[in-house]
């Protein structure tokens, strides 16, 4: 299983955005990566400045979210959606995405309901539950 450090995962983010910037070619997964990073330019300076990037500390406790996981879940869930998996996710992702019409909110609801659910496993010591995940993405209706 890929397991990157924090900074491999603040490297990727940062290097995917330096080459949109420079017009350089990318991979498939960047390209997913940079269509989030487009989406959220309150993250575009700190992606522009790796030791920055590098450096700064977002901690639980701090001010404001980490960019970095926040992209993180983003990329998770455009994955789940193209590969159907947990299974009925694709299917759950069309609902609320009808009801919002707007791909950025309803990825946000289910990035709501993945930390949700991964949050609950580690509490608890179980894997996560596909079907709580599911649950709370058609909740998030």
């Amino acid at each position: 299983m890929f397991n990157p450090s924090r900074d491999e995962v603040r490297r990727f983010f940062c290097e995917a955005w330096r080459k949109q910037r420079a017009a350089q070619p990318i991979t498939p997964i960047e390209a997913i990566a940079i269509d989030w990073i487009t989406r959220h330019p309150e993250y575009h300076a700190l992606l522009s400045d790796q030791q920055a990037a590098l450096s700064t500390d977002f901690s639980a406790d701090g001010p404001g979210a980490n960019p970095f996981l926040h992209l993180s879940m983003h990329l998770s869930v455009t994955e789940q959606l193209q590969i159907d998996q947990p299974p009925g996710i694709r299917a759950a992702w069309q609902v609320l995405l009808r009801t919002t019409g707007d791909e950025h909110q309803a990825a946000h609801r289910v990035i709501d309901a993945l930390a949700e659910t991964l949050w609950e496993a580690q509490r608890d010591g179980k894997p996560p539950s596909n079907e709580r995940y599911l649950e709370r993405v058609l909740r998030a209706v």
